[in-house]
């Protein structure tokens, strides 16, 4: 798994609370990343679409997902 440093701003686009997956899209780019609600930092599990986040973008299997989720 590799980890930018760099934290990245975004929104909710979709989240699907029984499954415990979701996507964040960038504010300034087109591109989605990927999360399991265990990444969402305060431990709740739980996120609304449309929240203003901000996240640390992983590599992980090939893949771009959010780690360390936040509400900004």
């Amino acid at each position: 798994m590799q980890q930018d440093s760099e934290r990245l701003l975004g929104i909710v686009t979709n989240f699907d609370e029984p499954k415990g997956l979701g996507e964040i899209t960038l504010d300034e780019a087109p591109a989605v990343f990927a999360f399991h609600c265990v990444s969402i930092a305060d431990g709740t599990r739980s996120i609304a679409v449309g929240a203003a986040v901000s996240f640390l973008p992983l590599l992980k299997l090939g893949r771009r997902e959010a780690a360390d989720i936040r509400p900004v």
